[in-house]
């Protein structure tokens, strides 16, 4: 069973597990190595029920053999997993920040992957990249139906320190059916009907933007989109025109399943220190990460040691993963709230670090003026701890972020996924590649089966961070490089689902 690229990345979950409903195993997976196995892990893919605002949903889990959502190693663990299928159809689990063969990267139609039906199960083995990673679906839109889960990897550092670890998953949630948000999107809505924030916020006027073409622009509301519903382009919660900085208004947004009305609430000790593992997986979502009155110091993103810098606000984009340090405070509650403010509005979500016994204030779940839009100060005050070896670069490539949110398209050189062209690559080269948004939003541009470094923004030199994801704003210019791994066909694409599903996707060609 073979399916189109475009099918892929367009097509509801539910038409292509039904091509795809074979009780045989769907995934095509190299061999088990011949060398003494570990012993595999179990992991499976379900379906649950969860209350989110007084109201129950069905959604995806990804949990170990004991229930827990995700996996932890230690350091001398392989990832060596059996992934048993319940979610009712078919699905795919790629593992972000991981560098499986690229046949067990989860993307189906590249690399001979296909989905694993329903009540499937298939095995998986490859050595593990420390840090904090997670795994999500590929397939169709279930990622944002909470398809996803944390994957972390202690190092023997991690199991010496005196430090307590607490693993935070974030989410944008909603009760529509994915399919329905994405089909509106493409369909257009016209300005005036439109929402931002608060679903009962006025709208305002937007301005145009780059490649926008203003005749294929619907002339009327979608009808039932609600909180739901695509937010206003152009603005830039100033009260003037700007980036568009979210597709969707969302019913709720999430940490560990739970809302700030409702949050998850981690017993700690006074004077102990804390590690937060921080996984934006968020399908649209961007956040600003506020320890308030604790300063903390980040110490690696996305799986990678950084040198410490501290501070009290972080920005999150989709996709990234943020290690940040603190010590709870010994005078006082000791109560600290950890807490992720989407952009460009003043809804979030977060976890409570509280010392037992302790007096905790209730946190509205919308709360202060509108976040700023990301941006990339952070990025350039980050240094790699471990920098990519030094090496000339054997080719310089230049990728344009092009689309709009009317239409609902998105691209890279203006080629969206079906018309896109590969970049072709031998194994080993170094590679540097500058990202240049010419679009009117974000894209946090993620690269399958390799880490680059960040050596510039805008054209000016850095030693930067470590990353597989890296944020991308409006007018900005982002240079990564990094040495072309295992031959295959790895996805580089924009880290938000829905641009992804609306084209800004294409392939790293490696060839031996």
């Amino acid at each position: 069973m073979t399916f189109s690229r475009r099918q892929i990345l367009l097509a509801g979950s539910g038409a292509l597990a039904a091509a795809a409903a074979p009780s045989a195993v769907l995934s095509v997976l190299s061999p088990i190595p011949a060398r003494a196995a570990a012993p595999l892990r179990d992991l499976t893919i379900t379906r649950r029920t969860l209350e989110v605002g007084g109201r129950a949903a069905s959604v995806f889990g990804i949990v170990d053999g004991a229930g827990a959502s995700g996996l932890t190693f230690g350091p001398e663990d392989r990832f060596a997993v059996r992934l048993t299928n319940r979610a009712g159809e078919a699905a795919s689990l790629h593992w972000h920040g991981q560098i499986p063969p690229p046949d067990q990267d989860g993307v189906p139609g590249l690399n001979g992957v296909t989905p694993l039906a329903d009540a499937a199960t298939a095995p998986y083995e490859y050595a593990l990249q420390p840090g904090t990673h997670w795994m999500h679906s590929h397939f169709g839109l279930q990622e944002q139906q909470l398809m996803a889960a944390p994957l972390v990897v202690r190092t023997a550092d991690d199991l010496r320190a005196d430090v307590q670890e607490v693993t935070v998953l974030l989410h944008d949630f909603t009760f529509r059916d994915p399919q329905e948000i994405l089909s509106g999107l493409m369909k257009g809505m016209d300005h005036g009907a439109m929402s931002h924030g608060s679903p009962s916020a006025p709208s305002q006027s937007s301005a145009p933007m780059a490649g926008m073409d203003h005749a294929a622009m619907g002339h009327g509301a979608m009808p039932g989109m609600g909180q739901s519903g695509m937010s206003m382009p152009g603005m830039d919660h100033g009260g003037g025109a700007g980036p568009d900085l979210n597709d969707v208004e969302y019913d709720a947004y999430l940490a560990n399943d739970r809302t700030l009305d409702d949050p998850q609430v981690v017993t700690v000790e006074r004077g102990q220190r804390v590690r937060l593992r921080i996984i934006n997986g968020a399908t649209s979502t961007a956040f600003w990460i506020e320890t308030g009155a604790v300063s903390a110091e980040v110490v690696a993103v996305d799986g990678t040691p950084v040198q410490p810098l501290p501070g009290s606000r972080f920005p999150l984009a989709g996709g990234q993963r943020l290690d940040l340090l603190l010590t709870i405070p010994k005078a006082g509650s000791g109560v600290v709230p950890v807490l992720a403010r989407r952009e460009g509005s003043n809804h979030r979500t977060g976890v409570i670090l509280a010392p037992k016994g302790a007096k905790i204030a209730r946190l509205a779940g919308q709360d202060g003026p509108a976040a700023p839009p990301l941006d990339l100060v952070l990025e350039s005050r980050l240094k790699a701890l471990t920098p990519l070896p030094a090496a000339a670069a054997a080719t310089r490539l230049s990728l344009r972020l092009t689309g709009s949110m009317m239409p609902y398209v998105w691209s890279l050189d203006d080629r969206s996924w079906g018309q896109h062209a590969p970049l072709a690559l031998k194994a080993g080269q170094r590679v540097e590649l500058t990202f240049d948004n010419v679009s009117g939003m974000s894209h946090p541009m993620h690269l399958h089966g390799h880490h680059f470094q960040v050596i510039a923004l805008d054209g000016k030199a850095l030693a930067g961070a470590v990353r597989d994801t890296v944020l991308v704003p409006p007018g900005r210019r982002v240079t990564v490089a990094f040495t072309a791994g295992q031959p295959g066909d790895w996805p580089l694409h924009c880290h938000n689902l829905l641009h992804m599903a609306a084209g800004m996707m294409t392939v790293v060609t490696v060839t031996a």
